[in-house]
């Protein structure tokens, strides 16, 4: 079952994943920017999409874990 999980997925836990992975990653990239251009303003402006893209990770892993528990009840 596990190793089939994103297949019968459901559509609201791949979105949040794929939200998650894209937030962190503006975060990243707009962090990077920010410090090696020197632009302070732009790095402190990064946190907040990274902390917002690990909040989806886990919100998405609270998804999956409810998709599990329900196909175990079966």
């Amino acid at each position: 079952m596990l190793n089939e999980f994103w297949a019968t997925a459901p559509t609201r836990y791949k979105v949040l994943v794929f939200s998650a992975m894209g937030m962190i990653g503006v975060g990243i990239i707009l962090n990077l920017i920010g410090n090696t251009g020197g632009n302070q303003t732009l790095a402190m402006a990064s946190l907040p999409l990274i902390g917002l893209g690990l909040v989806l990770h886990v919100v998405g892993l609270v998804v999956r874990g409810q998709a599990i528990r329900k196909t175990l009840k079966r």
